[in-house]
């Protein structure tokens, strides 16, 4: 093994492996070290995405969404599942076998890189090597300690789940969203700490295979990121399938007693309690510094705990940058692999740009819901005359043919210019049909560029171009309002 490189990367999650993988690809020589552990203590590449966040929940919410619609919905399409019944060691099983197939692949696509790959943890070091290179402390799993030498390092440590001070995670009756993620069984009752994407997703898997769940909420808005009318479309929806989601209900104490965790939280009414079997804390995530900056290194965290950053990554320290969800910005693994493989582009010399206002979020409940620049409210507080599109699903015959007619998409856009401000979409497949709405923001696109733009029928798609017609009031499908 080297103790050179161009590139040292620390953290080989969704965007430190792309970062390192992409400077490979620019003919520079590149290192990445990562120290994720499986709860059974084995190494994996990845990071939280992939072994304990994105890829095993979407594993989780396609098996149990597959079951609710043949328990729900097939009937409907003339298909009878009679003794109908959920193993979830099987479905557990088969999300573990997803996980350890993409981790293993991250190996492989390193070795094809030539990326070196080093598992163990690293640590940015003050001082310099020879002609100015930065150092880094490399910490093998076994616990040996050398340093190595890059002409650029890329800080990709991740984040963490924030704990709560009312509910401390132990692991076993209250647990976060890796435990959530690895339960053996169904738990008759499920108590879920926060709305976000996170608990909603969650929430969602373990309702539709059998737990009665209950989701607090300290806000009292549902979804507040979200468009407020694709939030109470979603409420709605979801409450409809038996998530029962308290708003404004803060959590003040969680104390388990005789197996079972019994929690205080008060709301509009005053003290409130729930028991439940199991508990998931789900508020949200921390970024993760830890053990990765050495006295005196000069990269600034600020109040919250992220590496503090410009527009382009640059922590203001020669040769040092940082990524991904230890940085500002919305905590999505793609927002981190775009600002990886712009760091890495840059590094080499070329080309290396992000748009921070044109990134899509995704929540993966049943109906998705997915967004991509301004809600309607944020235009208008940013003083923009806005004009809304708005086409329901239930007008779709696509929709109509898979049983899926809940939701709407709806478009956002300037009154004056036509240019499509924003985009919001809850139902079947929304995270797909965003991905042609950031393609049209990032090329400046108007209401009349997506009306001109033929859509193949019938496809959901064409929820999308409805919408944009019915901006202004050209719609076929639906009444013109």
């Amino acid at each position: 093994m080297s103790d050179s490189y161009d590139v040292i990367v620390i953290g080989g999650g969704p965007g430190g492996y792309p970062a390192a993988i992409r400077a490979t690809q620019n003919g520079l020589k590149a290192a990445c070290i990562d120290g994720w552990k499986n709860q059974d203590g084995s190494h994996a590449f990845g990071g939280t995405c992939l072994n304990a966040g994105c890829i095993p929940s979407k594993a989780l919410l396609e098996s149990s969404e597959l079951f609710h619609r043949a328990g729900h919905e097939f009937k409907a399409h003339g298909i009878a599942v009679p003794g109908l019944a959920i193993d979830i060691a099987a479905m557990q099983k088969r999300r573990a076998q997803i996980v350890k197939g993409m981790s293993g692949g991250i190996a492989m696509l390193f070795k094809s890189a030539g990326v070196t790959g080093l598992p163990g943890t690293g640590k940015l070091l003050a001082e310099s090597g020879a002609d100015g290179a930065r150092v880094v402390e490399y910490t093998t799993l076994d616990g040996k300690v050398e340093k190595l030498t890059a002409k650029q390092v890329v800080l990709a440590s991740g984040s963490v789940p924030t704990p709560l001070r009312s509910a401390p995670v132990d692991g076993k009756h209250i647990i976060d969203s890796w435990g959530a993620l690895e339960l053996p069984a169904a738990p008759e009752r499920l108590g879920v700490i926060g709305a976000g994407v996170i608990g909603l997703e969650l929430g969602s898997v373990w309702q539709r295979v059998g737990s009665k769940v209950t989701i607090l909420e300290a806000l009292p808005d549902f979804l507040s990121v979200a468009d407020r009318q694709l939030a109470g479309e979603a409420l709605k929806q979801l409450r409809k399938q038996g998530l029962d989601i308290k708003l404004g209900a803060k959590v003040s104490s969680a104390t388990v007693k005789n197996g079972a965790v019994h929690v205080s939280y008060t709301n509009a009414g005053g003290e409130q309690q729930l028991t439940v079997d199991r508990l998931v804390v789900a508020i949200g995530r921390r970024p993760y510094t830890e053990g990765l900056l050495g006295e005196g290194t000069g990269v600034q965290v600020d109040e919250r705990g992220f590496i503090v950053v410009d527009e382009h990554c640059r922590t203001g320290v020669p040769g040092v940058w940082a990524i991904g969800d230890c940085v500002r910005g919305p905590m999505l693994a793609h927002k981190a692999k775009d600002e990886g493989l712009m760091v890495a582009e840059l590094i080499a010399g070329r080309y290396g740009h992000m748009d921070y206002n044109i990134i899509p979020s995704v929540v993966y409940t049943a109906p998705e819901m997915a967004w991509v620049g301004q809600s309607e409210d944020q235009a208008k507080a940013a003083g923009v005359q806005v004009k809304i599109g708005s086409f329901p699903f239930v007008a779709s015959g696509r929709a109509r043919a898979m049983e899926a007619t809940a939701g709407f998409a709806k478009i956002v856009a300037d009154a004056a210019t036509d240019r499509i401000l924003g985009v919001h979409i809850i139902g079947p497949m929304a995270g797909e049909l965003i991905a042609e709405c950031v393609l049209a923001m990032e090329y400046g696109a108007t209401c009349e560029d997506l009306q001109r733009t033929i859509h193949a029928h019938p496809t959901l798609s064409e929820a999308v171009h409805e919408a944009a017609l019915a901006a202004d009031k050209r719609a076929i499908d639906t009444l013109n309002r």
